[in-house]
C-alpha cells in the first residue's frame, strides 16, 4: 500500500493495479487531473509511484502500485475519487450528509475517546463496545480492532493519531477485499434477480437501478415478480414509464416465475441487454418465500443455464444488526451475488456496511442515500471511508 496525502485534505491508499494489464486511454472530458500531476494535451495521467515515471497514452501499465486516472471499472478502481477532480462531487456530498448520523454516533465518538490517549486494553474495549454499538457486530469489532493494535505495535507506534488512521485502512481494507467488477453477460440478457423482505425500498431499489443503467446506455427490461404484494405491480410500471423501460406484468397474484419467464423471452426477442426482476418479499423466516424463489432460478435456468447472472439482496440500513440475519437466510438459499443497501441516510448504524462485508464477502453493488433517482449509485468503498472519517 502506498499512502498520498494532500488532495483536498483527503488520504488515500492505492491499492495494486488489476490484474490484468490496463492500458492508458485518451479521455480529456475527464481532465485536467491535479496540480500535483501533469497533463499533456488533457489526456489521462497514470503516475507509477514507485519509480515516478510518467506513463503515456498507449502505454501498458506494470501489474504493481500504480495510480490511474481511469474511465471504468475495468481501466482503473479510482476513476471516481474527488482527489482528480473526477468524481461526482455532489454526490460525495449527499453521502457524506447521508452518514452524518453515523459519524455523530461513531467517528465523533471515535475522536473522543482517542484524543490524548495512548493505546491500551482499557481503550481497546471501549473502543470495541463503540463498535458493537455502531452494529459493526461483535466479531468484526474484534478483529478489526485486533488488525489495527498489531499494526500499531509493528510500527511502534502507540498515540492515537496514528491508531485512528491505521484503524481507517483496516476498515477500507474489509469494505474493499470484497470488491468485484460487474461486468454484463455476454449472451442477452443478463438477469439480475433483485430479492429482499417487505419494506426495504426494493420495488422502489428496482427503478433506480433501471434508471442508472438506462442512463448508461442500456436497453433495460424489468419483471414485475412481486405478485403478492398490493400496487406493486403498479407501481414497478410507473417506474418503467418514468424511465422509459418496458415492464412484463400479469396482474396481482399471478404466479411470478411465470411473469418472470415471459420476462426473460420478451427480452430475448427484443435484444435487452439487462433484465431486472422484482420478487415477492415476505417474511425471511416464511419457508414458501425461499422455494418461490428457487422457483424462479430454476425456471430462469432452463431457459439459460448462467442465468440469473446476478442475485441481488436489497437491504434497510436502518434494521442494523437484522440485515445481516437477512443476508445469512438468502444467502444460504439462493447464493447471492451482491448487495444494495438503501436508506444509509436515514440511520446511525452504517457500520453495519462494514460487518456485512467482513462477514460474508459479498460484493455490495450499490448504496442509497436519499429519496431521488440518482441517491442511488454504485458502492465506492473509498469515497465511503472518507464520507464516514471526514473531520
Amino acid at each position: 500500500m502506498i499512502e498520498k496525502k494532500g488532495w483536498r485534505g483527503l488520504g488515500r491508499r492505492f491499492s495494486a493495479s488489476p490484474a490484468r494489464a490496463t492500458r492508458v486511454i485518451s479521455a480529456p472530458q475527464y481532465g485536467p487531473a491535479s496540480a500535483q500531476t501533469t497533463t499533456h494535451c488533457g489526456k489521462f495521467l497514470v503516475l507509477d509511484r514507485l519509480t515516478g515515471h510518467d506513463w503515456n497514452v498507449g502505454e501498458w501499465l506494470p501489474e504493481i502500485f500504480t495510480v490511474v486516472l481511469g474511465q471504468n471499472e475495468d481501466n482503473c478502481r479510482l476513476h471516481k475519487i474527488n482527489l482528480f477532480g473526477v468524481m461526482d462531487m455532489s454526490f460525495f456530498t449527499r453521502l457524506r450528509e447521508g452518514l452524518s448520523k453515523t459519524r455523530k454516533t461513531f467517528t465523533s465518538r471515535l475522536d473522543a475517546l482517542l484524543t490524548g490517549k495512548k493505546i491500551d486494553a482499557e481503550l481497546m474495549d471501549e473502543l470495541e463496545s463503540l463498535l458493537i454499538v455502531s452494529d459493526f457486530g461483535l466479531e468484526a469489532a474484534g478483529r478489526i480492532l485486533t488488525d489495527a493494535r498489531e499494526r500499531s505495535q509493528t510500527a511502534s507506534r502507540e498515540d492515537a493519531a496514528f491508531f485512528r488512521d491505521t484503524l481507517k485502512d483496516v476498515i477500507w481494507e474489509r469494505l474493499s477485499s470484497a470488491r468485484q467488477p460487474w461486468q454484463i453477460a455476454t449472451h442477452k440478457p443478463h438477469v439480475i434477480l433483485v430479492v429482499g423482505v417487505n419494506g426495504v425500498g426494493k420495488t422502489t431499489t428496482i427503478g433506480k437501478l433501471a434508471a442508472h443503467f438506462h442512463g448508461e446506455g442500456k436497453k433495460v427490461m424489468l419483471a414485475a415478480g412481486d405478485t403478492f404484494r398490493a400496487a406493486a405491480v403498479s407501481q414497478l410500471e410507473k417506474w418503467g414509464e418514468r424511465t422509459h423501460c418496458p415492464v412484463i406484468s400479469q396482474g396481482q397474484n399471478a404466479d411470478s416465475a411465470s411473469v418472470v419467464h415471459d420476462a426473460f423471452s420478451a427480452a430475448t426477442a427484443r435484444n435487452m441487454d439487462i433484465l431486472i426482476a422484482d420478487t415477492a418479499g415476505r417474511l425471511h423466516t416464511k419457508i414458501n418465500l425461499m422455494e418461490e424463489l428457487k422457483k424462479i432460478r430454476r425456471v430462469l435456468g432452463r431457459q439459460n443455464p448462467q442465468a440469473p447472472q446476478d442475485i441481488w439482496l436489497v437491504l434497510d440500513a436502518t434494521t442494523g444488526q437484522n440485515a445481516i440475519h437477512q443476508v445469512r437466510h438468502f444467502h444460504e438459499a439462493l447464493g447471492l451475488t451482491g448487495l444494495v443497501i438503501t436508506k444509509l441516510d436515514g440511520t446511525a448504524k452504517g457500520g453495519v456496511v462494514v460487518g456485512i462485508s467482513e462477514q460474508f464477502n459479498l460484493p455490495i453493488r450499490f448504496i442509497g442515500v436519499g429519496e431521488g433517482v440518482d441517491d442511488l449509485k454504485p458502492f465506492d468503498p473509498d469515497l465511503f471511508i472518507d464520507a464516514l472519517f471526514v473531520q
